[in-house]
């Protein structure tokens, strides 16, 4: 049972499947220097979650905590904080990859890695936003500076990330092909892509041709057979840090141009996103919202590929 010095939060003591996440009790954290605690109403699910709990990946052995972004109310304040004050609304993505454990009661980490909720949005919404959000605002506004009439592709547009990088791209006036299966197409045209493409059915290496940009949010070979769809001086950004050497080699003999890129906190880029949001161009759609103690399940349901848009925890 937990106390005002405990809180709840998702664990594992191995890695392996949904079967290893459970509820424990841990020590409620506390604010230090230019850190915030933040009450966490809800926080939101990602692959990386999955990812992580299967492989351990960047955050090595458990035990650990998972989830990097959140939507909540500030308990206290640590030294030094002017910006925000007991009871301010906010929503943020804790530095990734190292700063995990949003999937729990209390967060206490740097002031400057949150902004004030957007007032049009509850806890569920809000949180399902930062990860994904400053993941395709770096990759499409800052990396690439997409312009209005450019031609963009986007992988996976139906996903966390690529349903939000649609509608990003979209606000900056440009021409969006995204790659989702068929029976996703419907929901991809409610997002404003102008031309969605099977990828089960069309190669679209050879169906795709004079993009500015692409965003690859898939991995493997996809970053690679990218290239061939850009015009000369394209970019190819995949949001997978690591792969193939022959990305940069093929991108170079082409005549375009390729990155790898991690997501990073900023405050600046999520108040960015929240003028989007506000200016009634962005909204995360929400998949399912399971309680704290059904984070196997959300796990379970996100590993499938079926969902489209976010899936939330909530606290209670």
């Amino acid at each position: 049972m937990t106390t005002e010095t405990t809180m709840r939060a998702v664990s594992q003591q191995t890695l392996g499947g949904p079967e290893v996440l459970v509820v424990v009790d841990q020590p409620r954290p506390e604010p230090r220097t230019n850190e915030i605690l933040v009450r966490v109403r809800a926080a939101s699910v990602n692959p990386t979650d999955w990812k992580h709990r299967e492989t351990g990946g960047f955050v090595g052995k458990p035990p650990f905590v998972l989830g990097w972004d959140l939507s909540g109310v500030v308990e206290s304040v640590g030294i030094g904080v002017a910006r925000f004050a007991p009871g301010d609304e906010v929503f943020g993505m804790l530095s990734y990859p190292f700063g995990h454990g949003a999937h729990a009661d209390y967060v206490s980490a740097p002031a400057a890695w949150f902004a004030p909720k957007p007032a049009s949005l509850d806890h569920v919404q809000a949180a399902a936003l930062p990860l994904v959000s400053l993941t395709a605002w770096q990759a499409l506004a800052e990396n690439a500076d997409i312009q209005p009439g450019q031609r963009v592709l986007i992988h996976a547009a139906a996903g966390g990330v690529g349903h939000v990088a649609v509608q990003i791209a979209k606000a900056r006036g440009a021409y969006v092909i995204g790659t989702a299966s068929a029976g996703k197409h419907d929901f991809l045209r409610e997002l404003g892509v102008d031309e969605p493409i099977d990828y089960r059915e069309v190669d679209f290496a050879e169906a795709v041709r004079d993009v500015d940009v692409v965003l690859d949010t898939i991995g493997g070979d996809y970053s690679t057979r990218s290239l061939r769809t850009l015009r000369p001086g394209g970019i190819v950004v995949s949001i997978l840090p690591v792969g193939s050497s022959d990305f940069f080699r093929e991108a170079d003999e082409l005549g375009v141009r390729a990155l790898r890129m991690l997501v990073d906190s900023s405050r600046h880029d999520l108040v960015a996103i929240t003028d989007l949001v506000e200016q009634g161009a962005l909204r995360a759609t929400i998949a399912d919202v399971f309680p704290l103690e059904q984070a196997a399940e959300a796990h379970r349901r996100g590993e499938t590929g079926r969902t489209s848009g976010k899936m939330v925890l909530t606290t209670g």
